[in-house]
C-alpha cells in the first residue's frame, strides 16, 4: 500500500478520500486554492499545499506538489482533472501512480464517439445516432435530418451536463449546434460533436465496475440516476428498481465483458438510457462517481479503498462471487442554491446534519464556513439506506426534515417535494420527471 498520497481535489470528495486514507494508514497531502483556505479536509490532512488563487486545473502544479511532498500516488477524485488524459500521463510519466485508468484508456473512452463504437462491439448498443463525430454545421444538419427529431447535440468530450442541447425540430438545430459546440470549445476544449436520438421517457441507469488493467473485472451493481435537472443528477439510488431481473443481469454481464475486454484499470461507470425494455449505451465515466456512496451502502465495499488496493498492487483481490447486495440506498444532492436554481454562496451561520440509523452524510460544511462562489454548488450528500426502497425513502424524508442550513439557501425543499410525489414513490420515473411533474 502507498505511504503518502496527494488528493488533487477539494470539498466533500477530498474529505471522503482522506478518511479512507487515514483508515489505511496512508499519509495525505491536501492541495487547496486560496479561495478554499477554510475547507474542512485541510484540518485533517498531514500536509497542505496552496497551489493557486482559485483553480484546481493546473496539472503541472499538482505534479510539482506531489513530488515536493514525496507522494507516491495522486487520487484525482471527480471533476477537475479526474478524466484528463494529459494529467494522468503526466503523473505516471513522473513515476507517480495515478489512482485511475491509464491515460490511453481515458483518452479512448473520453471521446464519446469512440466509446460508443467500443461498447457496440461488446453487444452494448448505443442510442441511435451519428456513427462518428462532426464539426461543421452543414453536414451536422444533414445528419440530424437523417436521424430525425427530437435529438440531442452532444460534445464528444463533454461531461457534467455541459455541451449538450435538446433539439425538437429542424428550425432549432443551427442555434443549438452552435451553442453546444461553443460551450464544448470553451470548457474541454474540443469542437467535435455527435448526435443522438432523444428518448422521451428514458431512465438513466448506471453500472459500477472495477478492473485490474489486465483483463479481470467485476461489477458492483446498478444505480438509478433519472432525477435530473438540465442533465445534472439530483437523486441517485441503488439498485435500479422496476427493471426485470433477467434484463438487468444481462446488462451487468455485458458491462463486465466490455471492461474486461479493454483491460480497464480501476473504477469506472457505464451509463445507459433504458426505455421500452431496451438499454442504450451513452458513455463510460473513467473515474469515481459523485453517487458512489449508494453503491457502497448496498455492497458494503469501500470503493475508494478498492481503488487504492488496485492502484498499489495492480491486482483486483475481489471476485464477482465476493460481491453481494442487500437493501436499497438513496442519495440526495444538496446544492447551495435558491428556488430559482441560482447559486447561493456565503456564510453558513448555523448547520445541523441529520443522523440516526441508516443515514450517511458526506460533506465538508460546518457552522461558520463560507461557501466560495468559484466552485460547484454541491455542498452536502445525504444518503439513506434500508432493507427496501420504501424504507429508504421514508428515512430520507426524515433526514431532510432534520437538515438545517442557515445563512445560505439550499434545494432541500425541492428534494422533499420529489420524495413526496406518488410517481417517484412508485419508481415510475424518467429523465424528464422533474420538468414534467415538479418544476
Amino acid at each position: 500500500m502507498f505511504r503518502r498520497v496527494l488528493i488533487a481535489n477539494r470539498g466533500e470528495i477530498a474529505l471522503r478520500i482522506l478518511r479512507t486514507c487515514r483508515e489505511l494508514g496512508i499519509q495525505t497531502v491536501a492541495v487547496y486554492s486560496r479561495a478554499d483556505a477554510d475547507s474542512l479536509h485541510l484540518r485533517f490532512s498531514d500536509e497542505v499545499v496552496c497551489i493557486s488563487e482559485t483553480s484546481y486545473l493546473d496539472a503541472n502544479s499538482m505534479v510539482v506538489a506531489a513530488k515536493n511532498t514525496d507522494c507516491e500516488a495522486i487520487h484525482p477524485g471527480y471533476g477537475f482533472l479526474a478524466e484528463n488524459a494529459d494529467f494522468a500521463g503526466l503523473v505516471e510519466g513522473e513515476g507517480i501512480t495515478f489512482v485511475g485508468p491509464t491515460a490511453e484508456t481515458i483518452s479512448l473512452l473520453g471521446d464519446k464517439s469512440s466509446a460508443r463504437k467500443i461498447a457496440q462491439s461488446f453487444g452494448l448498443n448505443p442510442v441511435p445516432g451519428s456513427v462518428g463525430t462532426v464539426e461543421e454545421l452543414a453536414p451536422a444538419k444533414q445528419l440530424a435530418d437523417d436521424i430525425g427529431y427530437p435529438l440531442m447535440v452532444k460534445a464528444a468530450h463533454g461531461g457534467g451536463g455541459s455541451g449538450i442541447r435538446l433539439v425538437r425540430e429542424s428550425a432549432e438545430f443551427e442555434r443549438a449546434f452552435t451553442e453546444a459546440q461553443a460551450e464544448s470549445l470553451a470548457l474541454f476544449p474540443d469542437g467535435k460533436m455527435y448526435l443522438e436520438k432523444f428518448l422521451e421517457r428514458a431512465r438513466h441507469i448506471e453500472v459500477q465496475v472495477m478492473g485490474d488493467g489486465a483483463g479481470r473485472a467485476i461489477q458492483l451493481g446498478s444505480r438509478e440516476c433519472s432525477i435530473q435537472r438540465k442533465h445534472q443528477k439530483l437523486i441517485e439510488e441503488a439498485p435500479a428498481a422496476n427493471i426485470p431481473m433477467d434484463e438487468l443481469q444481462a446488462l451487468l454481464a455485458l458491462s463486465v465483458e466490455m471492461v474486461s475486454g479493454i483491460e480497464y484499470r480501476n473504477a469506472g461507470t457505464l451509463e445507459f438510457l433504458y426505455q421500452d425494455g431496451e438499454f442504450y449505451f451513452i458513455e463510460m465515466n473513467t473515474r469515481l462517481q459523485v453517487e458512489h456512496p449508494v453503491t457502497e451502502c448496498i455492497t458494503g465495499v469501500d470503493l475508494v479503498r478498492l481503488q487504492f488496493e488496485v492502484a498499489s498492487s495492480g491486482e483486483l483481490h475481489l471476485s464477482q462471487d465476493d460481491i453481494s447486495q442487500e437493501g436499497h440506498a438513496i442519495e440526495c444532492r444538496i446544492n447551495a442554491e435558491d428556488s430559482d436554481f441560482r447559486p447561493s454562496p456565503g456564510l453558513v451561520s448555523d448547520l445541523e446534519m441529520p443522523g440516526g440509523p441508516g443515514v450517511r452524510v458526506d460533506s465538508n460544511l460546518y457552522s461558520g464556513y463560507r461557501i466560495p462562489h468559484q466552485y460547484d454548488s454541491l455542498v452536502v450528500k445525504i444518503v439513506t439506506f434500508n432493507s427496501a426502497r420504501h424504507g429508504a425513502i421514508v428515512r430520507m424524508r426524515r433526514a431532510l426534515d432534520e437538515f438545517i442550513m442557515k445563512g445560505v439557501a439550499s434545494n432541500a425543499e425541492l428534494h422533499k417535494r420529489i420524495l413526496d410525489h406518488e410517481t417517484f414513490r412508485d419508481a415510475r420515473i424518467d429523465t424528464n420527471f422533474l420538468q414534467r411533474e415538479i418544476i
